[in-house]
């Protein structure tokens, strides 16, 4: 997996710390850990866990891009993000759906 700067180039003056554990600890190692959960599922599991807690932002963006990267395809998405409609909400699910048409 390539070294991830974002967190630092984001933020690492302001908070040089949470900097850090963005770039080494979330997507340095447990991201890789593809032994454990397949990067394509982490891929999943995100998107539908920001889109549950209402993450509509440029996280989202970055997660169903990096869900396509990932080869998950448009009919997937779809499914995943109609199925996490009912628990997630409603109008979470159309915002979502907006970026990810952008993006498929």
């Amino acid at each position: 997996m390539k070294k991830v700067t974002s967190g630092r180039d984001q933020l690492g003056e302001f908070a040089p710390e949470f900097a850090k554990l963005n770039d080494d600890i979330l997507f340095g190692e447990v991201w890789a850990r593809e032994d454990q959960l397949s990067a394509r599922d982490r891929c999943i599991v995100t998107v539908t866990a920001l889109m549950a807690g209402g993450i509509l932002d440029s996280s989202l963006k970055f997660h169903l891009t990096n869900a396509k990267n990932h080869g998950i395809m448009k009919e997937e998405i779809a499914e995943i993000l109609t199925h996490a409609a009912f628990y997630a909400g409603w109008p979470k699910a159309w915002a979502a759906f907006n970026m990810a048409k952008e993006i498929w």
